[in-house]
């Protein structure tokens, strides 16, 4: 599960493994984290839209269990935690893909369209909104009211290459509180989240740590997000260069960073 401004564990599951305990949540093929304590911040009143993004897949085989049903996020979303949600309907869920796709996208009249140069292409965005709660066009879904569709076409500036990709979501947000500008924005800030986990898998090599009992993986987590923003507050716009330009003089270098005398006694 990803949300805007911090990760968030995923809610208690009712199935039990063999053993009685509940089972692990893997969030996008990560270690699994430790289950919130039963009640925990549940009378914390969150608005933040949360984004459940590529959730909508089958679970992998090999001994990895299936994910919870997606039904149960978004009801978990909007009666426990009173949040928003922006679900990315995928074709391993064919009945609700094919009912989305088949929605009157042409007759639509609130769209928006961005347009952007950067990272050696160019890409121009279009991105359409339709209520569906009226007759005729409900979706099967906990909460649904609308229906999105975002259309990307993208121009590699050094090839010419263009590639299209169409992506189709719901919410359960309205017209007047997300427009399809809002949308957008929304869609968008998944890449500054992923850009923190790009980092912790490659730099940081999380994805090979061993450490998978008790508060562990949340305790190097933790220290990897310090470690991070540590580097970007010192004027690190690399954080691999960061850390090897840290590495030189390891005795001392963090500690100034950090703001801590250089030894234990403060001499």
């Amino acid at each position: 599960m990803l949300c805007l401004g911090r990760r968030q564990e995923c809610p208690r599951l009712t199935h039990r493994d063999r053993s009685g305990r509940l089972p692990p949540v893997r969030c996008h093929g990560r270690r699994p984290r430790r289950q919130p304590a039963e009640g925990a911040g549940q009378n914390q009143r969150d608005h933040r839209v949360h984004r459940l993004v590529g959730l909508l897949r089958p679970g992998r085989r090999g001994g990895h269990r299936r994910r919870p049903p997606q039904r149960e996020h978004a009801k978990w979303l909007v009666e426990v935690k009173d949040a928003h949600y922006l679900l990315v309907v995928k074709g391993n869920q064919p009945k609700l893909h094919e009912a989305v796709r088949a929605l009157p996208w042409k007759e639509v009249t609130a769209r928006r369209y961005d347009r952007e140069r950067g990272h050696g292409r160019r890409e121009t965005r279009s991105i359409r909104t339709l209520t569906v709660t009226v007759t005729g066009l409900a979706l099967d879904f906990p909460y649904l009211v609308l229906a999105v569709k975002i259309h990307r076409y993208r121009t590699d500036l050094k090839t010419g290459k263009v590639t299209r990709q169409t992506v189709h979501a719901i919410t359960d947000m309205t017209a007047r509180e997300a427009s399809p500008q809002a949308i957008g924005r929304i869609a968008r800030s998944q890449w500054g989240i992923e850009a923190v986990h790009h980092i912790r898998d490659t730099t940081f090599a999380e994805d090979a740590s061993k450490i998978r009992t008790g508060h562990g993986p949340e305790n190097m987590a933790t220290l990897r997000n310090l470690a991070m923003n540590t580097l970007r507050d010192a004027g690190h716009h690399s954080i691999a260069a960061g850390l090897r330009e840290v590495s030189y003089t390891p005795f001392v270098c963090p500690l100034d960073l950090l703001g801590l005398p250089p030894t234990c006694n403060g001499t």
